[in-house]
């Protein structure tokens, strides 16, 4: 069964990337998969809830985790109500369907001593890359922007006058954000060395590899892996954590929820409440300090 009449609805009308494209046709793929091996009919249309339960009991079996499941499921029935706008379904098996539960994931992010470790001693700029890594870093945490969006910046993008830069986020939706003082001369001195390059391949990409071409997601990840992996004990890492550290911090220091919302470029709160978890240890201090039954 060909999806590109799916994918091209998610590519298209929803503005998926291409990477969540691939993601939902491979999780259909793999619930066909299991049709051809146990069921005799593998038409997706045809099927009930039945074989997508007995399909959701191998996952389960497998040892895979509920999340994971639940992103499975979650792309066929998004399948599904592709299928009854285009009238190729008249009811969607899983319309009843309940998601599995999952334990609420807690992600500790980096302690702002780690964070002044890796900017003020781990690198020693005297390079294109040692100047490139530690603008990556300063921004990540400076901006709270996602890999994706890094990696996708312009030099059009970044507006030195008024010291912002514009970030295109998910489904295209475009937000601006302030360049604190310290991320500005980090800025310069990365395009210094930028500019010395010998060869640029890609002139509108603001972030190159040494070889002058677009920087690319799975070096980002390297770069900010390798830094923080010597400075902190966290078992992860990431690109994604210093994007927490970034809210996180921000709401410890009493910064108002809906502005860190459309910082991060959420849609919704509910996306940007799962940071304030961090910001209770930071609330109870003050409380503590503040109420007048605790002064006696």
């Amino acid at each position: 069964m060909s999806f590109k009449a799916f994918s091209d609805y998610l590519l298209l009308e929803k503005k998926y990337s291409k990477h969540t494209v691939l993601a939902y046709t491979r999780d259909i793929e793999n619930f066909q998969k299991f049709l051809s091996q146990h069921h005799e009919n593998e038409n997706l249309v045809e099927v009930g809830y039945s074989e997508i339960r007995q399909w959701i009991v191998q996952l389960v079996d497998s040892n895979i985790s509920n999340r994971t499941i639940n992103r499975k499921v979650s792309s066929l029935n998004t399948y599904y109500k592709f299928l009854l706008k285009t009238d190729d379904l008249k009811v969607n098996p899983l319309k009843k369907h309940k998601a599995l539960k999952v334990g609420k994931k807690v992600q500790l992010p980096f302690s702002q001593q780690e964070l002044k470790t890796v900017l003020e001693t781990s690198i020693e700029v005297n390079d294109f890359e040692s100047a490139r890594n530690h603008f990556i870093i300063e921004l990540f945490y400076a901006t709270g922007i996602r890999r994706i969006e890094l990696v996708n910046l312009k030099l059009i993008d970044v507006d030195k006058g008024n010291n912002q830069i514009k970030v295109l986020g998910k489904r295209n939706k475009e937000r601006y954000i302030p360049l604190i003082e310290s991320l500005s001369k980090s800025l310069n001195s990365y395009l210094e060395y930028r500019r010395h390059l010998p060869a640029i391949e890609d002139k509108q990409n603001l972030f190159l590899t040494k070889n002058g071409l677009k920087i690319y997601e799975k070096l980002v990840y390297r770069i900010i892996n390798k830094y923080f992996s010597e400075a902190s004990t966290k078992a992860k890492c990431s690109p994604h954590v210093l994007r927490h550290s970034f809210a996180t911090h921000l709401l410890n220091e009493g910064a108002d929820l809906n502005t860190v919302k459309e910082l991060l470029g959420h849609t919704s709160l509910a996306a940007t409440q799962v940071y304030t978890h961090n910001s209770i240890s930071e609330l109870k201090k003050v409380h503590a300090k503040a109420h007048p039954r605790n002064q006696r």
